[in-house]
């Protein structure tokens, strides 16, 4: 399976938990038997500015995390083009379900997702999208700019019994219908991680009901990697989800 990663995330940027030393370390070890490596390439100034503002643009500059925030975005428009084909996992971060589209919070600067999808539709290749974030966080940043349009539907799953999570989800796949389906992808709801809740094999589970979606709607589909910080179970839990994602 494809999987969109660039050396230059493996960088602490900042002190926060997303960009903590050995995060992308933990993932890449798992998975690298199972993963055919892209190497990422930035967004262009014009696909970030199509969801962004110029001051939000400018403040993460300032910040001097522009060249990686453009990096994962970019990263996550090739996962997205590669799902229109073939399932894909993007590896990024910074993460971008909290950024929306004039202010950012919550370790996220673009919103990878949002730049990505717009990408898609403004270049013709997809009418409409569902957008699943099984983060432990609700994506607010992705429900104000792709709520907002007319082609995008997002689902955040909330709630906090494990059974009713995974019917939930199960439920909004079988009625799904979109030409192409992204999965923002944080794992801090695990149950040894921030939230205590689901399963390793829980996001097999998920990668199947969302593959099985896709097919039903002779569509694309496509994951990107939002949270989960405890690195000794990070990369068993993208391994799971990739392996529901391809069928293996």
């Amino acid at each position: 399976m494809k999987v969109v990663f660039h050396n230059d995330f493996y960088q602490t940027y900042t002190s926060d938990p997303a960009a903590a030393k050995g995060r992308m370390e933990a993932v890449v070890d798992v998975i690298s038997k199972e993963a055919d490596f892209v190497n990422a390439q930035p967004a262009t100034a014009e696909q970030i500015s199509s969801v962004h503002g110029s001051a939000l643009i400018q403040e993460v500059t300032d910040l001097g995390l522009y060249g990686i925030a453009a990096l994962a975005a970019g990263a996550a428009i090739q996962s997205a083009k590669i799902g229109l084909e073939e399932p894909c996992f993007g590896l990024i971060r910074p993460p971008g379900h909290h950024a929306s589209a004039a202010s950012f919070w919550g370790f996220c600067y673009f919103n990878n997702m949002a730049i990505a999808l717009t990408e898609l539709k403004r270049k013709g290749h997809i009418q409409s999208a569902f957008v699943l974030d099984f983060d432990l966080h609700y994506g607010d940043g992705n429900v104000n700019i792709l709520g907002k349009t007319n082609f995008a539907t997002v689902f955040n799953v909330e709630v906090f019994n494990r059974t009713i999570y995974l019917t939930e989800v199960r439920q909004q796949m079988e009625t799904c219908r979109a030409d192409i389906i992204g999965i923002s992808a944080g794992f801090d709801n695990h149950r040894e991680d921030w939230g205590g809740l689901l399963e390793t094999e829980d996001y097999e589970e998920i990668g199947t009901y969302v593959r099985r979606a896709a097919e039903r709607n002779n569509g694309g589909y496509f994951a990107i990697l939002e949270g989960g910080y405890n690195h000794d179970v990070l990369g068993q839990n993208v391994l799971a989800l990739m392996q529901g994602m391809s069928g293996k």
